[in-house]
Order: structure tokens, then sequence, then C-alpha cells
């Protein structure tokens, strides 16, 4: 019996109860006032009585409480009947854990409990997703940075087992030094997204067509040793959060379509309504079906994976969280021509 139906149940009979129990308390004591007459007003049994009958008015008190005890304990087994289906339901709770996330309660039916049931059900579904995803990012991190110490080591075996030459060791040390700084980007990548992970720390109005030509400047000669023209078109507009990781935002955008384009290729920056900022660069074809997973960390196309200079994939991981963080949302789809087209709405400032 589902839990509405138990509280119907004793709502209904505490209702006949509370009409009935009046007339039934005055009759029950009648009858016993009654017997007790009769049996006090027996000559061998009187003198029995008579020590009593000082205390016949309390009879009345002593009865309402009698049946003031009765009804606590009626009131209470009956919370705990309509409860029991709760109860019943911590045992398969108490069974969800780290160890078995698999676990689903599953329980039908169309009541309460069903739909509570339902709603852990989901819970657990999104927390198993989250579960997986920190683990699969621990483990992609462990193997990203596993294979430059792999080749830092090496390098240095190699250094250590034969004398080298001056022109060797410059070429060992220039090798130590690019794998070095690799490691120091990975690191600082994930501190980024650990960071922007945690949210605000406060929220201000920031101009981001100011924002966006800062940055631009600051990646004019890299765009210009790869062969790429910058194209601008800023409206202003401003957006509240906070400029260090709204800076990181557009720089992670620019520095990627830079980074993923072709020489002779292209990147527009646009700032405007809605959305609030687009980015959008030439380059390599991406296939629609890949789009959504470059935003998982450490997701890449399949032929940069072996471009050891092209990043960890941390890029637009780090990206999306900084929107998430500013309560904007963001996506992408290939671009008309190749490349990527990067979308991000951000709340106007209120």
């Amino acid at each position: 019996m589902t839990p509405r139906r138990r509280i119907l149940l004793v709502g209904v009979l505490a209702l006949l109860v509370g009409y009935w129990l009046p007339g039934l308390g005055k009759w029950l004591l009648g009858q016993v006032w009654w017997r007790a007459h009769e049996f006090c007003d027996v000559q061998t049994v009187g003198a029995v009585c008579d020590p009593a009958r000082p205390f016949v008015p309390l009879l009345p008190g002593l009865a309402e409480l009698l049946v003031l005890l009765a009804g606590a304990v009626a009131i209470w087994a009956a919370a705990r009947w309509c409860l029991r289906p709760v109860r019943d339901l911590a045992d398969p709770i108490a069974d969800l854990g780290p160890q078995n996330l698999g676990h689903r309660i599953r329980r039908g039916g169309r009541d309460e409990l069903a739909r509570l049931a339902r709603a852990i059900d989901d819970m657990m579904d999104r927390v198993t997703a989250g579960y997986e995803g920190q683990r699969r990012f621990a483990a992609n991190a462990s193997h990203e940075l596993r294979t430059p110490l792999a080749v830092q080591r090496t390098l240095i075996e190699v250094g250590m087992a034969q004398s080298l030459t001056g022109e060797q060791l410059d070429l060992l040390t220039a090798q130590l030094l690019a794998t070095n700084e690799r490691n120091e980007r990975l690191i600082e990548g994930l501190l980024a997204l650990s960071e922007s992970d945690q949210g605000l720390r406060s929220s201000t109005p920031q101009r981001l067509d100011e924002i966006v030509t800062t940055v631009l400047a600051a990646y004019g000669d890299r765009a210009a040793e790869a062969g790429v023209a910058v194209e601008s078109r800023l409206a202003p507009r401003v957006v509240p959060g906070e400029r260090v990781l709204l800076e990181r935002l557009v720089s992670n955008l620019v520095e990627n379509g830079i980074k993923y384009n072709r020489p002779g290729g292209r990147l527009t920056v646009t700032v405007g309504g809605d959305p609030a900022l687009t980015v959008t660069n030439s380059g390599q074809a991406v296939p629609g079906e890949a789009v959504a997973g470059l935003f998982e960390p450490f997701r890449r196309l399949a032929r940069d994976r072996t471009n050891q200079g092209g990043g960890a994939g941390l890029g637009l991981a780090i990206a999306r969280s900084i929107t998430q963080a500013h309560d904007g949302i963001i996506a992408a789809r290939p671009g008309e021509d190749g490349g990527l087209r990067v979308d991000v709405q951000l709340p106007a400032v209120r």
C-alpha cells in the first residue's frame, strides 16, 4: 500500500474514532461505574471498597489520562505504519556508493515513492557520468604527463650513456627544454581548468570588446608568423564576470583559431549581441560528429594527436568551463570553408 493510501486510511479511522470515542468512553465509564457499585454493595466486600471511595472523584481524570496515552500510542503506531515504505526504501539507497554506481532502485508504480526512486536513479545517472568523466580525466592527465616524462628520461639516459659533442649537447638540451615547456603548458592548463571549475570569485561589468582587442594585439605576431589574417568585428558589449577568466576564454579561442589553421588562412573574431562572442577560423575540415567531443579534456582530432606541438587538448575544455562559470553557453560547428566556428553566449549586465 502506498504512503498516500496509508495516510488516507489513518485519517479516516481517526475521524471515525474522534466521532465515536466520546460516546464510547462515557458508555464504558458508566458500565464500569455500575459494575463497581454492584460489587461494592455486596455486604461481604463492602468493607474492602470503603478505603477507595475517597478516590472516586479522580476516576474521570484517570480515564481521560488513559485515553490520552492510548491515543498517543495509536498515533505513534499509525505514523510508523505510514512511513514504513520510506524505511523500506532506505536499504536500497544505502547500497548506492562509489563502488556500486551501477545500482539502481527501479521502483515501479506512480506514487510518490516511485517518483522519488526515479529521481534518485536519475541523480545516480548524473553522478555516474561525472564520476566516469573524472576517472577519464585522471587517466588522460596521467597519460599526457607520462609521455613527456618518458621522453625526458630517455634523453637523459642517452646523454649519460655516452660522451656528447657540443652540437649533440645543444640538441639534447633543446629537446629537454621543449619537453619541459610542454609539461609547463599542460600543468598550467590543468590549473586553469581547476580554477574555472570553482566558479567566479567576483563578478563585475566587463567590456568584452576591449578584452578581445587586448588579446588580439597580444597574438598579432603569432598570427603573422603562422600566415593567418586576423579580422575583427567588435561592437561595444558589456558582460558580467571576472576579467582574468574572460581574457583566458578569448585567448584560448584565438590561440586555437591560429594554431589549427593553414598558411594564408583567416581568423574572424566578432563581438555583438547574441552570441556575445564568435570566433571562426579556416583550416582543415572538422567532422560534425567530432565537434562535441572537442570540448572534453585532452580530446583532439585523431590526426592532431601525433602533433605534440598542438597542445594537450585543454583549450576548448577550459573555454567551456569558463563560459559555464559565467552562466553562459558555448557551442561549436564546422566552418563553411573548413575549420571551426565557436559561438559564446553570455548574459547581459542587469
